[in-house]
């Protein structure tokens, strides 16, 4: 079964046309992506009941400004985080911002549980409380539909691997792709080849993601799956699947790091602890706090050595993404305001 994709534009159930405070902003998506979630959304495999308006993830033109508002103005062309945060709670102010304290827990566009207040990004105008702390400008040689992702997905898969090679400089990467559309195990594998990975090894089901990691200069493992390869120094499990998170966890090499950013609905996996406690593993799991990481991959985007666009799989215009959604044969996909 689908759920019904409601509403595209968000006059009839949220009419937003103008600002409701002095540190707000109102800005025009024109280029939104989908999210690795939004596949399981649409298909009623998530825990988010339909209908709600859908889209987190988007570069949009700003429209209007509040009178307090200083780090941005009209015309300006924005990447938009899909979190709401106010930039001066304690959280904030640590970097987490996906825990800000100023709002209610998990405010987000585009699902969860205070959607039906901040609506998504398929829409006429989106709201943005805190302007000055939460739009990040977009580099003038960076396309739209190409970044489209940094509100979430990319910066979800920056995470992963970023810290950890900053920690040990090319170190050999491991990532176990595939969850949901699987754009996130990818993004994954060509951050992780732009700051340096001397080598990165990408596993998945899906022989069309296994090209793509080829075409981006990864070696790739194909099923049936060994018990164990590496080992890795570095590891990401973006595959949502009990045989992979077993593979990024007993492939991760002693005092070895492997983030899991993908999400286990319904029965949790099993993890082999006897083995990570032995080789002293660090197992990280949970949401991005994506604003304070969006500028550090845009700006890996504008110096060439991270191609985004190389996953998106198609760009279509605005008028014909219900069509395209429901489609679903799509790593990522760009709805484009023509």
């Amino acid at each position: 079964a689908t759920t019904e994709i409601y509403p595209l534009s968000l006059h009839d159930a949220l009419p937003i046309s103008k600002l409701d405070s002095d540190r707000a902003a109102l800005v025009r998506p024109l280029a939104v992506a989908t999210c690795d979630l939004d596949r399981l959304i649409i298909a009623g495999e998530s825990p988010f009941p339909a209908p709600f308006p859908i889209g987190h993830e988007c570069v949009a033109e700003v429209i209007d400004v509040g009178d307090d508002v200083r780090a941005v103005r009209p015309g300006k062309r924005v990447s938009v985080p899909f979190q709401i945060s106010c930039g001066e709670c304690p959280a904030c102010l640590r970097g987490r911002t996906g825990n800000c304290q100023s709002e209610r827990p998990m405010s987000t566009y585009g699902f969860g549980p205070a959607v039906h207040r901040w609506g998504g990004f398929l829409s006429d105008f989106v709201l943005v409380p805190f302007a000055d702390h939460m739009l990040v400008s977009v580099p003038d040689g960076l396309a739209s539909a190409a970044v489209a992702s940094a509100s979430d997905n990319i910066s979800d898969a920056w995470r992963s691997v970023g810290p950890a090679l900053a920690s040990e400089p090319h170190a050999p990467v491991l990532v176990v792709g595939g969850a949901g559309a699987g754009s996130i195990g990818l993004y994954a594998a060509a951050i992780a080849l732009a700051l340096g990975s001397e080598a990165v090894t990408y596993a998945d089901l899906d022989e069309g993601r296994l090209e793509i990691a080829r075409s981006l200069g990864a070696h790739t493992l194909e099923v049936p799956w060994p018990e164990r390869v590496g080992p890795f120094p570095i590891t990401v499990d973006a595959n949502a699947t009990q045989e992979g998170i077993t593979l990024a966890l007993r492939s991760t090499a002693p005092d070895g790091i492997c983030t899991s950013n993908t999400i286990y609905f319904g029965e949790q996996p099993r993890l082999p602890l006897l083995e990570m406690y032995v080789k002293i593993v660090t197992f990280k799991t949970g949401r991005v706090h994506a604003r304070p990481i969006m500028p550090e991959v845009l700006e890996l985007a504008e110096q060439g050595a991270f191609r985004p666009e190389l996953i998106t799989s198609r760009v279509v215009d605005f008028s014909d993404a219900a069509e395209a959604l429901l489609a679903g044969d799509w790593t990522k996909l760009v709805l484009e305001r023509s």
